[in-house]
């Protein structure tokens, strides 16, 4: 590689960093180091950066980097040369300022045009710094960008990182690039593994970083130490068991180690009674351990650790795993055993002292407005066709928070709703009742499915009405980043219950609904004015407001399944009652626009929409009104007008839309003829209305699907 150009190696050491700040923390360095180098005009290969890091370091690597900058060409745009010259030619003070400020003669200025006219500019070329010159800034620059919201503070120093920094490593190719940054000097010592490798680790260049470090015990490459614990994990598994280690699992063990070293660990059988939810949640998210299945999957009494050493005594951090793990077990059978010696519905009286929020009342209170949406959704559903049982629907509504005040729950947060459906098993109750406490949860984040069965499906569906209505209702609907009650979440969630369940319901309908449960109180409290607010109109106004906030949740929701904004935009113009329905319109015109005939239709219907606009006409009365056959003068209205009619005489049922867009697409060509040979706006009045009827008609017979204009 030439001399001007060399791997460049920046590394940070510190103490230990919070394990799920370390991979945004390492990319965000990388960017500002590449945009860094970019800025000042430094040649380098951004594209083929590495972010480097361990729990002690951060680091990166470019592979190619220039020694210096080019030259700097610089320009500054002085006075125009009217002010600049005076009559006789001669410069004015405004000139001799701007000369003095560049330092050069007057003379020495060159000129330039612009749209203004001929203007003094002072051009000059200076040589580029070093690379070795600029880098502790552009260092220091992309540390003080980082994301770190809590930085720290050690010793009697002004500066802050998100942990205490030791020492720093900045190579260009092999050589050190003198500098300081955050109160220390560089060098080319790296540190190994902190017990295996205590010695410093000379590095001889940038190339060398990643070698050098492995051979003092040390994996800096971060995807070499996932795989390397994926590799550890399923060797310390064996046999045929399988260990589940999830990726997030996988991320956090890989920033906890530099160096990780798997060892399987045992606990006794006797915990096993405990749901083992209870058990995972345990070993994953408050030990990170990684659970082992048997090949029917169920849980194991054996787990694996992950060891940041190679001990020559593995046996010792085994007991210790086992050790640790034990007690945490102890307490979860414990809290187990004594909440089932209470009915689930014991805690129904408990939910009475617990206030959900202030405006609304109880957990109780928001139960029992939840009991009541389930009995009326699962009634209506049963006018439609669907086995629900609105009684076991209000059953399953008045458990469904019951678990929140057991001991286990009150330990393990995390395990509401999975707790209510072991309790409720164990204690008699139906399946379907017992899945429906844990699965109304559904969906508890993007990944997540929405809940399977029918009754677990109403009282999602009732619960996330009520938390919706709720908080829009006290006036804390989410604004900017803020949604404290994550309505985001619940309005993506009921959405993809009633589309993805099948569940035809007409949204607006049931958001009233669940407003007409929220007590009038609440409504007064976000009253503006001093007089008593309308809670009729205050209600149906939320109504549409929360429709259009459920909408707009949809957007990614679609895009994410490849339809276009403007697929969906034109659906959501027309506001279908039902989300079902909305589904199927815009499936029906994705396809549609795949058509050749979707362009010239859709600018058709823009065409038409104009002219209304345009007349002050609206469209459905227009549309409303007869045609007078008498006054189909042309032959080519008299095409559109008698195409319409068949296809009118074609669609079939009302909700198979992609099949009467089909028939519809067949009044491309007439249209396009209408308006090749058709004045519409005769000077003729009855012609002129009857013909505007007439568009106006066609129009209508896309806007009742979609608004195709909008494509």
């Amino acid at each position: 590689m030439p001399e001007a150009l060399q791997p460049l190696l920046i590394e940070i050491g510190c103490e230990e960093l919070p394990i799920h700040s370390i991979d945004e923390l390492t990319q965000a360095f990388m960017r500002g180091m590449c945009e860094g180098l970019h800025k000042r005009g430094i040649a380098a290969d951004v594209e083929h950066a590495r972010a480097f890091c361990t729990p002690r370091r951060l680091a990166v690597y470019v592979p190619s980097v220039a020694a210096k900058q080019p030259e700097q060409q610089t320009e500054s745009l002085g006075p125009y040369v009217n002010i600049a010259l005076d009559a006789q030619g001669q410069p004015t003070r405004a000139l001799l300022g701007f000369a003095q400020k560049c330092g050069v003669e007057w003379t020495q200025l060159q000129r330039a045009d612009d749209n203004k006219g001929e203007r003094f500019v002072s051009r000059a070329i200076t040589p580029g710094q070093s690379t070795a010159e600029l880098l502790p800034q552009i260092v220091s620059e992309s540390l003080n960008a980082l994301p770190t919201p809590k930085p720290m503070r050690w010793g009697d120093h002004d500066y802050s990182f998100v942990r205490p920094v030791h020492w720093l490593v900045m190579l260009h190719g092999d050589r050190v690039i003198e500098g300081e940054v955050l109160g220390v000097k560089s060098g080319r010592q790296s540190r190994g593994h902190r017990f295996m490798h205590p010695k410093p680790v000379h590095l001889a260049d940038a190339e060398s970083y990643i070698d050098s470090l492995r051979a003092a015990k040390v994996l800096a490459d971060p995807q070499e130490r996932r795989a390397r614990v994926r590799a550890q994990v399923r060797n310390a598994a064996g046999g045929n068991d399988a260990p589940r280690l999830t990726e997030r699992l996988c991320d956090e063990i890989a920033n906890l180690t530099e160096w990780p070293v798997a060892i399987s660990c045992a606990f006794d059988r006797d915990y096993l009674a405990v749901p083992h939810e209870a058990l995972v949640m345990t070993m994953e998210a408050n030990q990170k351990f990684v659970p082992v299945f048997d090949v029917q999957g169920k849980l194991t009494e054996r787990f694996i650790g992950v060891a940041n050493i190679e001990s020559k005594d593995s046996a010792q951090i085994r007991h210790g795993y086992e050790r640790v793990i034990r007690p945490r077990f102890a307490d979860a059978k414990f809290f187990f055993d004594e909440d089932l010696k209470a009915p689930l519905a014991s805690h129904q009286h408990a939910l009475r002292d617990v206030t959900w929020q202030k405006a609304l009342g109880s957990l109780w209170d928001k139960t029992v407005r939840v009991a009541e949406l389930s009995r009326a959704i699962a009634n209506r559903l049963r006018e439609s066709g669907m086995e629900i049982d609105a009684a076991l629907a209000t059953h399953a509504a008045a458990l469904s928070r019951c678990d929140l005040m057991t001991r286990m729950v009150g330990e393990f947060p995390e395990l509401q709703g999975v707790m209510g459906r072991h309790y409720a098993t164990l204690q008699g109750e139906r399946p379907e009742v017992a899945d429906a406490l844990d699965e109304f949860y559904r969906p508890r984040n993007a990944e997540d499915g929405i809940a399977q069965n029918g009754l677990a499906q109403v009282l999602s569906i009732a619960d996330k009405l009520d938390t919706l209505a709720g908080i829009f209702a006290i006036g804390l609907k989410p604004t900017g980043n803020k949604d404290p009650f994550a309505l985001r979440r619940a309005a993506l969630g009921l959405a993809r219950t009633l589309i993805e369940g099948g569940i035809d319901l007409d949204l607006r309908v049931w958001l009233r609904e669940a407003l007409e449960q929220i007590p009038e109180s609440a409504f007064a409290k976000d009253a503006k004015a001093e007089s008593r607010v309308d809670v009729h109109a205050r209600r149906i106004e939320l109504a549409d407001e929360l429709y259009a906030f459920i909408l707009d949740r949809l957007r990614g929701y679609y895009t994410e399944r490849g339809f276009t904004s403007q697929q969906f935009e034109a659906v959501a113009a027309i506001e279908p009652a039902s989300l079902l329905d909305f589904d199927l319109r815009l499936r029906a015109v994705a396809a549609f626009a795949q058509r050749p005939e979707a362009e010239h239709l859709a600018a058709a219907n823009k065409r038409v929409a104009n002219i209304l606009r345009k007349e002050g006409i609206d469209a459905h009365v227009a549309a409303s009104q007869p045609i007078d056959e008498t006054h189909l003068r042309e032959p080519a209205e008299r095409e559109l007008w008698q195409a319409l009619q068949r296809a009118r005489a074609e669609s079939p049922e009302q909700d198979d839309y992609e099949t009467r867009l089909t028939r519809l697409a067949q009044l491309q060509k007439p249209v396009d003829m209408f308006f090749d040979s058709v004045l519409v706006m005769a000077e003729d009045e009855a012609l002129r209305a009857n013909r505007i009827r007439l568009l106006a008609q066609v129009k209508a017979q896309f806007d009742a699907i979609a608004d195709v204009a909008l494509l």
